[in-house]
């Protein structure tokens, strides 16, 4: 069920949140899904090395808002002294931060960030020490069950970084050669709750509203942590906001559909400009268009638009066509 969440000294509203996505909980996108009813949003990853470097481009990933809060900052290396650095660069850039230890993609684990981690736990334990001593903010990370499959090292590194002061667990309950493939193993986050007196937050497989309370029921987690369930359909969290309050939830209409790509447009061009809205949003367009007759269509011209106005086009067009549900 939904329940305030404690993480540390920050307390949220409920126990449902959007998960850091990489190339796409950019402040437009953030504002969505808490439009919609996240009660806490991450920042993409950010890599600690940009940040030491003061790069300009790692510097636009902290780009917020007033409407924007709280707002977790997720960070990603290798290095404990880095680490510890950024965590002083971004104080104040958000109300809590995170460490990526879960990421499985190539570029992150070959720097020996992200689930690499999970092979060295004398350096998660030497990270969080250092990390927890250069911020006050509330600590979590987010971790996967190992980094091959049936390793489960979960229980040690939960273990690790709550006697080194983290504040919150989150569990993607794959290990790193799974990557997305295969099913996440939900009774690995039952078993890690019972490990652990910190929160935990479960993560993966979380598709509709309903897997998201199935998941808290069958579980006992503290919270869940919605990733590629939002991808196109921001709206999960009214869902689940429904779910919870009338045991069942709206289905997205194209008129929503619609409404939806509108602002997420207005919102990239008034964060961003044209140029990047018109080449973000087709990205976009082709999650918003399943589910629904004509989508493939939709997401074929989405390829070839060429300005926010073919945008605005695509959502006129996806707005006139007849819902089936």
């Amino acid at each position: 069920m939904l329940k305030t969440l404690k993480i540390g000294s920050l307390t949220l509203a409920h126990n449902v949140v959007l998960a850091p996505l990489a190339g796409i909980t950019n402040l437009p996108f953030r504002i969505i899904c808490r439009r919609m009813g996240a009660s806490l949003a991450f920042t993409e990853m950010v890599s600690v090395n940009g940040l030491v470097r003061s790069g300009a481009n790692t510097l636009a990933l902290l780009k917020s808002s007033a409407d924007d809060r709280p707002l977790g900052v997720q960070l990603f290396g290798d290095s404990p002294q880095d680490l510890a650095e950024a965590a002083r660069r971004v104080d104040g850039c958000g109300e809590l931060l995170d460490i990526n230890m879960g990421c499985p993609v190539r570029k992150v684990v070959g720097t020996g960030a992200g689930s690499a981690l999970l092979l060295e736990p004398l350096k998660v334990a030497a990270i969080i020490r250092a990390v927890r001593a250069a911020t006050s903010l509330p600590l979590t990370v987010k971790i996967r069950s190992g980094w091959h499959f049936g390793d489960n090292t979960f229980l040690e590194i939960a273990a690790i970084a709550e006697s080194e002061g983290c504040d919150a667990i989150t569990l993607h309950p794959r290990s790193r050669s799974q990557m997305f493939g295969g099913q996440a193993d939900w009774s690995q986050l039952r078993q890690l709750k019972t490990h652990l007196s910190i929160p935990v937050i479960g993560s993966g497989d979380l598709f509709t509203a309903q897997d998201c309370h199935r998941m808290l029921a069958e579980t006992n987690c503290d919270g869940v942590m919605v990733a590629r369930g939002a991808l196109g359909a921001p709206w999960i969290f009214r869902q689940i906001h429904e779910q919870q309050e009338y045991g069942t939830a709206t289905p997205v209409t194209n008129s929503e559909r619609a409404a939806t790509i509108r602002m997420h447009l207005d919102l990239y061009l008034q964060t961003y400009g044209e140029s990047i809205a018109s080449r973000e949003m087709k990205k976009h367009i082709g999650w918003y268009a399943k589910g629904f007759a004509g989508a493939a269509d939709i997401r074929r011209d989405a390829n070839s638009s060429r300005s926010t106005t073919d945008i605005r086009v695509l959502a006129d067009r996806i707005e006139r066509i007849v819902d089936t549900q």
